[in-house]
Order: structure tokens, then C-alpha cells, then sequence
């Protein structure tokens, strides 16, 4: 490759040191983590073994957006975007950039965010680690030699930092991490992290504000196509629910198993590559991921014995090991990431009190009333004996990255659904026939059938009945699964239990979606369940 591809002038941000390594090739990535980051190894897969120190996840009590006048009545302050103010944004950047110049070497990655080519963004990192490095190569959308020798200037920079503390003396500051975004300047700074999440994460926040400006919806969601037709398909849901199981489909190709846009001629994702969890990873149960992790794929905060194998199930430093990967490494993937507008939307849930349907059709209105309430809920922890499950609501399925209220995101949303007759589902992944710990969790093989038949055609004339409660249709049913289980009330041997703890499970969403009444329509908040 020409050796002027790797050349960069770092010299207008204040960075004076004298190696800059640009764009170096996963080989050299590797020989620079092996030779300067003590610790740094290579499994016998050929990932690269690397360790993000004290913190092993993001740290979103520390992100900070800085509070301007060209872009404040855009966001939604509050307990997702911490307001800051410009002085101290400096104030963070200027310790960010005294820090790396004392480094001896620093790494910059030039590449892209959006594979569409219209919408895409350039990203610049500058950062301290080769670990750091290879992973926004690997998530990033790597650019070619030509696109890299016209890259010019970014669109955005980041700052990585985060082998050096914020002062927590300084004004807004909680901890000694600080992750900070100004959309003015155009850059993000990070302070007292090592995790390398935060920039993937930064970016998509970047995204999750531009794009909206541009009537594009930003999702946090995976995407797959229909091979036989332009269609696609997007799966929203929090952790746990089987989003990126469910996307794991060998008869769809894969788009991408967790940042997209929706714009004018269909869907594209976000990233060049995917960060999948790790722990308890066997090649029996997710053999797409497991073959992923090669040379040229970084597994994060794993345990590994002295022949470089790899222990899965060692959770001694994080449960969230996580191990970051080529898109194309996945032998099913759709090269470019993009497809046509989507003929199905579902909503992944895994409902622990068992009352919600293992399939639903909504109407527009509800679709935007669940995607602003985002629902999961999670069986507490045993340790002290608790079995009563826990409701959890992240809007938009992806709160800590959203930066408009999430009626924005709900409206553009909706704009879509009705545009393009969209087919919107909410799928149950979680319990029937009673509650954690009364009921049993829905079969995988059901749920897979449930897919199949949404993606087939099969669920858009499908019978269904209202429910009373939450109002949206219940399919009753669906080929290859049991009848008995569509309708969850006739599972419960105790009915006056199920309509109990279907009337609390109505009157969480009630209580959570208060927050947001003020930003949504009287048909949205109409569609909700009633108590």
C-alpha cells in the first residue's frame, strides 16, 4: 500500500508527537498491542486477546452533551443527556490532548459511519491503543485505498483518551470518567475509560442526532433480507430478548446486528462490523460468531489458559466479555450493508410476568407507543431468594444512545410504517403459562416459527382476537405452534392470577410512560393498555 496513505497531520488539534500510525493493517495492529501493551495476546482462534482495565462496560452516568444555543432545543436533557458547558468541554479536551502528546506513538483510524453513500460520515479517531485501534477498524466501515487517499477531513473526531482520569475538580464532573460530545465542534473526548464500547457507541449517538435532521430514523436494532427480494426486516429489542439469535437466520442474510437507518430507499447499517457477547459462547450454540472470532477480530476481557484457548464461561473479570468482529467474517452477510425498505417491524420482548402473546399485530399508533416504551423485564436476582420479575423500559429499545425525545424517533417512525404499509409484531419471547417460576420459557423453536411465518407472508391474514387489556391483536394462529399458547390467559391454570398480574403489568407501562405524555399525540397515548 502507498506509505502516503498512512501519513496524517495531526498538528491543527495540538498533537505534536512524532509517530502516527494511520490506518496500519490488522498484522501491524497486532504487533504494536503484542510489543506495547503488556498483556495483550493471541488466542489460538487468532483474535486478539485484549484488556480494557477498570472499566469492563459503559460508564453512561458520565456522558455529557454540551449545552449550545445551535443545538440545545434539539436534545432531550435529562437523565440520558447530561448537560455541559463549552469552557469545560475544553477543559476536557485540552487534558485529553496533553495527555496523548505525551504518549510515544499514537493511532489514528480514518474510516466510515453509514454504508450508504449519501448519508455515510467520516469518522477520525486518534487514540493511544492499538487495541483501541483495531477495534474501530473492525467497526467501523473500513474505506479503500482510493476513498482512504480522498478521505480529507472528518466529519468528526474522537479523542480517545482514556488511559488518563478527568479532574473530577472540574465542573459537572461525577467520576474520574467523562464522556463528552460537542455536535458545535464536532468532536467527542474521552476521559478515564478504557472500554472500547464508547466509541462505538459515541458514533451512534452521533448518528442518532443527524440523521433525524435529515427525516432519516437512526435504530438500535438488528436487520436481515429477504435473499429471493430487495425486502428486509428489522428486529428491535433489549438484551436478553434474542435479537441477535433471532437475526442468526441461515435463511435471511444479515445486514447488521445492531445500529441502522432508515432513509428514502430502504435501510443500511451503521457499522462495518459487530460486537457480540461472549460469555458462555460455544460453537454448538452460536457458530456464526464463534468461526468470527479469527485474525482480524478482537475478543475482549476474556480469560485464556497458556495454550491461548479461550474459557467462554470464565465471567473472573466481566460477565460482559465481548468480542468484536468483520461483518463479512459472517458467512450469510449482505456486502454492502443495505437493503430495501422493510416489510415487517418486530418488537422482541421477554415478558417474565407470561400475560403478554407470544405474537401480536399493532396498529401504527401502538407501534409508536411500544417502541417509546421499549419493554423487557428480568427475573431478579436469586441470591437473596427474590422470583418476582422486574420491568424494564428503555425507549426507543435504546435509550442511552437516543438524543431527541423519543417521540421524534416514534414520529419518523410512524411516518414510515404508513408510507411503506408496514407490518408491525410484537413477539413474547419470554414466559407462558404463568409467571418466572410458575411457567416455562417459550421454546426457541416456536419463536423461530413465528419469524418464519412473519417473514413468509403467513401472520399479515392470520386470525386474531383484541386483547381486553392491551388492545393490540392477538394472532391466534401460526403454523408449527401450539394453539394452546397464543392466547396466554388459557395457559393459567389460576385466571384470577393472570388477570392480576396482567392489570400490574398494564399499569407499569401506565406509570412509565408519564414521562413521555407530554411529547406524544392523544391517539399514541390513547393506544396504551388500559387499567
Amino acid at each position: 500500500m502507498n506509505s502516503n496513505l498512512h501519513r496524517v497531520d495531526l498538528a491543527p488539534y495540538g498533537l505534536t508527537v512524532g509517530a502516527i500510525h494511520r490506518n496500519l493493517s490488522p498484522a501491524h495492529l497486532y504487533e504494536h498491542a503484542i510489543r506495547y501493551e503488556p498483556g495483550s495476546s493471541i488466542a489460538d482462534t487468532g483474535a486478539l486477546v485484549a484488556y480494557s482495565g477498570d472499566k469492563t462496560g459503559r460508564s453512561p452516568r458520565d456522558k455529557r452533551v454540551v449545552k449550545h444555543p445551535d443545538s440545545e432545543k434539539d436534545v432531550w436533557w435529562g437523565p440520558v443527556n447530561f448537560p455541559m458547558d463549552e469552557q469545560h468541554f475544553h477543559v476536557n479536551r485540552e487534558r485529553a490532548i496533553d495527555y496523548l502528546n505525551t504518549c510515544e506513538r499514537l493511532y489514528v483510524i480514518d474510516a466510515f459511519a453509514g454504508w450508504h453513500p449519501r448519508h455515510r460520515l467520516k469518522i477520525r479517531i486518534i487514540c493511544s491503543r492499538p487495541y483501541h485501534a483495531l477495534f474501530m477498524h473492525t467497526m467501523l466501515i473500513r474505506p479503500t485505498e482510493a476513498e482512504l487517499a480522498a478521505f480529507g477531513e472528518p466529519d468528526y473526531v474522537i479523542f480517545n483518551a482514556g488511559r488518563f482520569p478527568a479532574n473530577r475538580l472540574t465542573a459537572g464532573m461525577t467520576s474520574k470518567t467523562s464522556i463528552d460530545l460537542s455536535f458545535e465542534e464536532k468532536q467527542m473526548v474521552i476521559l478515564g475509560s478504557e472500554y472500547a464500547g464508547e466509541m462505538k457507541k459515541g458514533v451512534f449517538t452521533i448518528m442518532n442526532y443527524l440523521m433525524p435532521k435529515q427525516g432519516l430514523l437512526s435504530m438500535h436494532c438488528s436487520a436481515t433480507a429477504d435473499p429471493k427480494s430487495p425486502h428486509s426486516s428489522v428486529l428491535f429489542g433489549l438484551s436478553g430478548t434474542g435479537k441477535t439469535t433471532l437475526s442468526a437466520d441461515p435463511k435471511r442474510l444479515l445486514i447488521g446486528d445492531d445500529e441502522h437507518v432508515w432513509g428514502d430507499d430502504g435501510i443500511f447499517n451503521i457499522e462495518g462490523g459487530c460486537y457480540a457477547k461472549a460469555i458462555d459462547l460455544t460453537p454448538e450454540n452460536e457458530p456464526d460468531i464463534f468461526q468470527a472470532l479469527r485474525f482480524g477480530s478482537v475478543l475482549e476481557n476474556v480469560v485464556f489458559d497458556d495454550e491461548g484457548r479461550v474459557d467462554f464461561h470464565d465471567t473472573s473479570i466481566t460477565q460482559n466479555t465481548r468480542g468484536a468482529y468483520p461483518i463479512e467474517f459472517i458467512k450469510n452477510a449482505k456486502i454492502p450493508c443495505m437493503a430495501g425498505h422493510p416489510t415487517d417491524i418486530i418488537f422482541l420482548t421477554c415478558d417474565a410476568f407470561g400475560v403478554l402473546p407470544p405474537v401480536s399485530k399493532l396498529t401504527p399508533e401502538q407501534a409508536m407507543y411500544h417502541f417509546i416504551s421499549g419493554y423487557t423485564a428480568k427475573v431478579a436476582g436469586t441470591e437473596m431468594g427474590v422470583t418476582e420479575p422486574s420491568a424494564t423500559f428503555s425507549a426507543c429499545f435504546g435509550a442511552p444512545f437516543m438524543v431527541w425525545h423519543p417521540a421524534k424517533y416514534a414520529e419518523l417512525l410512524a411516518e414510515k410504517l404508513k408510507e411503506h404499509q408496514v407490518n408491525v409484531w410484537l413477539v413474547n419471547t419470554g414466559w407462558s403459562g404463568g409467571s418466572y417460576g410458575t411457567g416455562t420459557r417459550i421454546k426457541l423453536k416456536f419463536t423461530r416459527a413465528i419469524i418464519d411465518a412473519i417473514h413468509a407472508g403467513t401472520l399479515a391474514s392470520a386470525p386474531t382476537q383484541a386483547d381486553p387489556i392491551f388492545g393490540f391483536d392477538v394472532v391466534t394462529a401460526v403454523p408449527q405452534v401450539p394453539a394452546e399458547i397464543l392466547i396466554p390467559e388459557q395457559g393459567w391454570a389460576d385466571k384470577k392470577a393472570f388477570a392480576a398480574t396482567a392489570a400490574k403489568l398494564a399499569g407499569l407501562f401506565v406509570e412509565n410512560f408519564k414521562k413521555f405524555e407530554s411529547g406524544a399525540t392523544a391517539e399514541v397515548k390513547a393506544a396504551g393498555p388500559k387499567t
